[in-house]
């Protein structure tokens, strides 16, 4: 029998209130209206190529810990959330793939014609295409499909909405034409592949990993190719409210001072025979301050040092994770976020005086019942990550009258990274 997409059955179909209720924080009411909207939408603009309709969701995610580590093979800590890329799907026997995503333009790829197309860098398109090969290339089936999606990942908030629609395409591969078989880690390691060689984006594998995975996910890089990656549950979902702040800031002007990060890293690193700092040894690096010094600028021995501290602090978030201490997660947090401040030294953008992190952070910090802060993700422009007291979520509204409610997100960690919604069809 069908599935029936109007909110009224959808609230009485139990699988998909479950799911709601598990993966968002609007409610099962919001989601019903939202998928409605979205399904109406799919069948309006596909008509009669949209039957047996299904929906995929892909999440957004967060940094929690190892901020600017993963381009060094480090350690981090990162995780699904609430917001997502939903997407209505429909399969077809044209060897298509077209996506209309809603306030933007239709997408669509033609599966037999896979070669990286250089007009196509930077455009979703090229997003599937690189998928596509990807999936061919490792002897997987593909085959074409219609999809409608909308998304409340906010873009420019660190939470890689462009990773969710990578994932998205990869699990709706994944499950109209693989059974379900491809694993999160291929999947994520397909998105990358997409996003380095089609798109032409050199990113590394974080974000596509947790947005995979799900949960609360620790991953060790130190071999790229084969990352170590754990997923654990979030345990303090009743004892901490979390938030991202975008606080402004424009990137555009700022891919300098991120390049920068990653060549003061490895200018240290490279002074001990290594390409990656991961593979230098902490004892010798610090023991060899002295001479560094005379020889590099303080900034590149502070974030070689960040790059040091920062692992081991992963280390000890994943303990406090498996242990349920919030109070070691929240000092393990804060202390990161002055690492990141003071050493990393990605709050304050060169010849900027505008300074939105730090003037978020401190607004933040005077707030009562606040129980850590952070920049989130690249930094010098951009989100902060904040976790407060359960009975302190007027954070929300306090920033809201300084930055807009529009960019301040209450969120929660979901445990389901890319996947299908499971549900149950009308008797």
């Amino acid at each position: 029998m069908a599935i029936l997409y109007d909110k009224k059955s959808l609230l009485e179909n139990k699988k998909f209130v479950e799911t709601a209720e598990a993966v968002y924080t609007v409610g099962a009411e919001a989601a019903a209206e939202r998928v409605e909207a979205l399904v109406n939408e799919h069948r309006k603009s596909f008509g009669a190529d949209a039957h047996d309709t299904v929906l995929f969701s892909a999440p957004g995610r967060i940094e929690i810990v190892g901020n600017h580590t993963d381009h060094n093979n480090g350690k981090v800590i990162a995780a699904a959330v609430s917001v997502d890329l939903l997407g209505a799907v429909s399969e077809t026997k044209d060897d298509k793939i077209v996506v209309n995503s809603v306030g933007y333009p239709s997408v669509s790829v033609d599966i037999n014609d896979l070669e990286p197309k250089e007009d196509e860098k930077g455009d979703s398109a090229a997003l599937v295409r690189g998928i596509v090969k990807a999936f061919k290339d490792r002897g997987l089936n593909v085959g074409g499909f219609i999809a409608t999606t909308t998304s409340d990942v906010f873009k420019g908030a660190g939470m890689s909405s462009s990773a969710s629609f990578e994932l998205f395409v990869a699990e709706v591969l994944n499950s109209l034409y693989n059974g379900g078989a491809v694993s999160a880690i291929d999947k994520a390691i397909i998105s990358q592949y997409a996003e380095n060689v089609y798109f032409g984006k050199p990113s590394g594998l974080m974000d596509q990993m947790a947005i995979s995975v799900g949960g609360a996910g620790y991953i060790d890089f130190e071999d790229p190719k084969a990352p170590i990656v754990e997923k654990m549950h979030w345990p303090f979902e009743r004892d901490a409210s979390i938030f991202v702040v975008n606080c402004g800031g424009d990137h555009c002007n700022l891919t300098p001072n991120y390049a920068a990060i990653m060549t003061d890293m490895r200018a240290i690193a490279k002074e001990f025979g290594q390409e990656k700092l991961r593979f230098v040894d902490k004892g010798e690096f610090y023991s060899s301050i002295g001479v560094l010094k005379d020889k590099y600028s303080g900034r590149a021995i502070l974030r070689a040092m960040h790059f040091f501290e920062e692992n081991e602090r992963v280390e000890t978030m994943k303990q406090a994770i498996e242990d349920e201490d919030l109070d070691l997660a929240t000092t393990v947090i804060g202390e990161s976020g002055y690492s990141s401040m003071v050493k990393l030294q990605n709050c304050y953008p060169e010849g900027d005086d505008s300074e939105p992190i730090p003037l978020a952070l401190s607004l933040t910090e005077e707030y009562a019942g606040t129980y850590a802060f952070r920049v989130h993700g690249g930094g010098f422009a951009g989100t902060i990550l904040v976790l407060v007291a359960p009975d302190a979520e007027e954070y929300g509204d306090y920033m809201g009258l300084i930055y807009g409610p529009e960019n301040v997100h209450k969120l929660k960690i979901r445990d389901t990274g890319a996947m299908r919604f499971d549900l149950e069809p009308e008797e």
